[in-house]
């Protein structure tokens, strides 16, 4: 699932213009480093990723999602976090992202 996220994510951020620079995840969240294009609105972004992404995962894997969900239409919670990163280097953002424990 999160390989399928992963290529979902990839794809989407090309149609905007944007590029996925890192993508890891955990059980429960994912991490994503983005290089997003001036004009996106950030928030708008993830507005659009976690729509299109929710609705192609629950397509894919809606047998595994139903056990966890109870056949909910969910995939994402409404909360998110957006960091800049400005300042910090991105090979030490990339390190991070890449050393979170995926799950088994």
């Amino acid at each position: 699932m999160l390989e399928r996220l992963k290529i979902i994510c990839t794809e989407l951020t090309h149609k905007w213009d944007c590029e996925l620079l890192e993508f890891n995840g955990e059980a429960d969240h994912v991490h994503l480093l983005l290089s997003l294009n001036p004009k996106v609105a950030p928030s708008v972004f993830v507005n659009n990723l976690k729509t299109v992404s929710s609705r192609l995962i629950r397509k894919d894997f809606g047998e595994e999602l139903a056990k966890v969900y109870w056949g909910k239409p969910v995939f994402w919670s409404r909360s998110y976090c957006i960091i800049t990163c400005g300042g910090a280097p991105l090979s030490v953002i990339k390190q991070y992202i890449e050393q979170q424990e995926s799950p088994r």
